[in-house]
């Protein structure tokens, strides 16, 4: 009998994972305390150009009058400025964007958080912890494997979340 997976992804439409990516960008910028200016800075080090306006509409809640849907380049490119900011940029070519078609997951977001926080093993668990999710290692294992291991598990909206309440608490506090 299949093992039922316990970190699988609700299913939604396109219009909902731009909405979850706009709240993953509100975490964050929460998270990390960052400032427009910052802000602004982070996505042009990704490759985005962004004017002051812009951002502001992806920050609006949804339902907003002004809100704007973050697309999974804008975060990706969010993500990747954040890397190079807190790591330093990679030099020659920025590397091509590292999702497919079916868009930015959440495994990828994790990974890239992962990274630019230079996160090992013990600090990824105790983020989950503080964000009052407690993982084993091979829970935590399987959420950056390939999505063709026969141990890969997708990370969810409500483990993501977690994550990044975690690292809320863990650099705020």
């Amino acid at each position: 009998m299949p093992r039922p997976q316990r970190y699988a992804s609700r299913p939604g439409s396109r219009d909902e994972s731009h909405v979850k990516n706009n709240d993953t960008l509100r975490r964050l910028r929460h998270a990390l305390d960052l400032s427009d200016h910052d802000m602004l800075r982070l996505f042009a080090a990704g490759g985005r150009e962004l004017q002051q306006s812009e951002l502001r509409t992806l920050l609006v809640k949804p339902g907003g009058a002004s809100f704007s849907a973050c697309g999974d380049g804008q975060l990706g490119a969010f993500l990747d400025g954040l890397i190079a900011d807190l790591r330093g940029a990679r030099e020659g070519a920025p590397p091509p964007p590292d999702y497919d078609a079916e868009g930015l997951g959440n495994n990828a977001v994790l990974k890239k958080l992962r990274i630019a926080m230079e996160f090992h093993e013990a600090d990824m668990l105790e983020t989950f912890l503080a964000g009052e999710q407690a993982l084993s290692v091979h829970e935590l294992n399987a959420l950056f494997r390939k999505p063709g291991n026969k141990h890969f598990r997708p990370c969810s909206d409500a483990l993501l979340r977690s994550f990044l309440k975690g690292l809320a608490v863990r650099l705020r506090d």
